[in-house]
């Protein structure tokens, strides 16, 4: 959401009530350094940006062949009718096989909307062309998984698929490297495992990256110069901001899947202290209906004594433990227990984290939730209400803990973005919160935050354009306001800073009379009347709009006099009466 100059009312009247303010000073003052800051700054990003867009088009990659007989098959096969959105992914992603230039595109979708099977049918049109697959995940449960799933669906084909990772010994990871660059192995499913220095392949055509946050930067960096030339998909339902921003900024390429498959239940979220009369309750419940639970303790420490409390208070159900220091055969087994359902809860920390498909499996319980991250937890809530059974999430914090603010943002967040897609929506509200970070390293943070997203990409869009000789397109106006009017959010309406600015910058958005009227309507539902200022800075954004579209960039209000300057004429003078 675009941060323009009604945001910055906020440092200037946020906490102030009942006063009649000028709003000159939102055209000029910190915006207009801030602008001036990212703009030059962008100049030096537009640079790198063109040479890595030249490098990428002059780069000569695999140019994949049509759908075949086995591809039709392939993709009949499948158990689940696509939804729309699956089949246009796989049709772009298809469209970028079939081209001479190495693909690079996102493919983002919530927690359970099949983008694994997207990635399958891609890595299938790899290895039909008798090119080399390879999938990367960031757990070894993952890719085990995804080693399980592929092997599943792949049955029937002469396709060579194995699993590197520590579920293999160090000589059947020696065989298989050596298998790998013989060219005997068609498709490789591992986890960091595949990015070390003595991994070689005989003729890589497709990597495919799953959940990509989940890897450093520098374990991302090896990989990309593993992959010179390849097409690569990266697969992630909560992108972090710098991946987000690149592909908006066509840096990388970018498909959604916005569409939940048939017969899904959003999962019913609770937030809460945590009370084991209703933890427990919930656990009988599930157990009731012949399903499973995934009990979340992240200390492996104690997770024994925590399995052994649940068993105490549930005497009749089977209980397991899974972490990530367990042995690899302890850990295996321990899966196949949960996915035969031999197991009614299994005690675990974060080690479920990503992909892990447990239909069955329709409780979640997360204690200590509050020390997590946002993505993390939506994550995490994923792995539940993966069929059309209604699923519940628990997560639960220390009785009489004060939580931090930041804490109670992220709790709130979760507890609202509860409906499909709304992993899309977190990795959003991560872009506008943390910053897109430097796109073109690895810093962390970047300049975007101080103008806002929109304002960002315009700014970049402006450098990248100028770095490339195009003619300037005319600016779009900003009309400065400058009249003495009664237009803030009083801290009686919004208490919280935090929910005002979001408050500003939902005004500030408003183009049209039905924006402004969508906004009265949701102001009324969360905090009740609308106060006059309120509504006076709701007119002003839309009168912001007007003036814009008439070509008027600044009114001025002096004594009696309102004054409009617009390119046309120099100016306006209107008598107020």
């Amino acid at each position: 959401m675009p941060v323009t100059q009604l945001d910055m009312v906020a440092k200037y009247i946020g906490p102030q009530e009942n006063s009649r303010v000028k709003l000159n000073r939102l055209g000029s003052g910190d915006w207009q350094k801030a602008k001036a800051r990212v703009k030059s700054s962008v100049k030096d990003i537009a640079k790198e940006l063109i040479a890595l867009y030249s490098a990428r088009m002059k780069a000569k990659g695999y140019a994949f062949t049509g759908d075949n007989e086995w591809q039709r098959d392939f993709e009949a096969a499948f158990e689940y009718e696509e939804t729309p959105d699956q089949l246009t992914c796989i049709r772009e992603i298809k469209h970028d096989m079939e081209r001479t230039v190495p693909m690079d595109r996102l493919l983002c979708g919530d927690v359970g909307f099949g983008k694994t099977e997207v990635a399958l049918r891609a890595a299938f049109k790899c290895v039909a062309d008798s090119k080399q697959c390879a999938l990367l995940c960031p757990t070894t449960i993952l890719a085990w998984q995804h080693y399980q799933t592929v092997t599943k669906r792949f049955e029937g084909y002469p396709i060579r698929v194995e699993l590197l990772s520590r579920f293999r010994t160090a000589k059947q990871q020696k065989e298989i490297l050596e298998r790998l660059k013989r060219g005997e192995i068609d498709m490789v499913v591992g986890t960091h495992r595949l990015v070390q220095k003595d991994v070689e392949f005989r003729d890589l055509g497709l990597a495919i990256i799953d959940e990509e946050q989940r890897f450093g930067v520098a374990q991302k960096e090896r990989f990309k110069e593993l992959v010179k030339n390849v097409d690569v998909l990266t697969l992630s339902a909560t992108p972090i901001p710098r991946t987000l921003n690149m592909a908006m900024s066509g840096l990388r390429d970018m498909s959604v899947i916005e569409e939940a498959p048939m017969n899904r239940q959003p999962v019913q979220t609770y937030v809460l202290e945590h009370d084991n009369a209703v933890i427990y309750e919930a656990i009988r419940r599930e157990m009731r209906r012949g399903g499973q639970v995934f009990y979340l303790h992240n200390n492996v420490e104690t997770i024994s004594s925590c399995a052994a409390r649940i068993q105490e208070a549930i005497p009749d159900a089977k209980i397991a433990i899974g972490h990530g220091k367990m042995k690899e055969n302890e850990l295996s087994e321990v899966w196949r227990q949960m996915l035969e359902q031999e197991v009614d809860i299994l005690v675990c920390t974060t080690i479920i984290e990503t992909g892990v498909d447990l239909p069955n499996a329709n409780t979640l319980i997360i204690e200590n939730a509050d020390c997590m991250g946002l993505s993390q937890l939506h994550q995490l809530r994923g792995r539940v209400g993966r069929s059309a059974r209604r699923a519940y999430a628990y997560f639960t914090f220390r009785r009489s803990k004060v939580l931090t603010e930041i804490q109670q943002k992220r709790l709130a967040a979760i507890r609202e973005y509860t409906e499909f897609g709304s992993g899309f929506k977190i990795a959003m509200r991560d872009l506008e919160l943390r910053g897109a970070g430097n796109i073109m390293g690895a810093q962390q943070h970047g300049h975007m935050e101080s103008v806002g997203y929109d304002m960002y990409l315009k700014l970049l869009g402006e450098a990248v354009s100028e770095e490339r000789g195009e003619q300037k397109q005319s600016a779009d106006l900003d009309c400065l306001i400058d009249i003495s009017v009664d237009a803030h959010i009083p801290e009686y309406y919004v208490e919280s800073l935090t929910l005002r600015l979001d408050v500003y910058r939902r005004i500030a958005d408003i183009r049209t009379p039905d924006d402004a009227d969508d906004v009265r309507d949701e102001l009324r539902d969360r905090f009740g009347e609308i106060p006059p200022s309120v509504l006076g800075l709701i007119e002003i954004a839309l009168i912001r709009n007007r003036a814009n579209a008439l070509g008027v960039y600044e009114i001025r209000q002096n004594e009696g006099s309102l004054m409009l300057y617009s390119g046309k004429s120099s100016r306006l003078r209107l008598r107020i009466c």
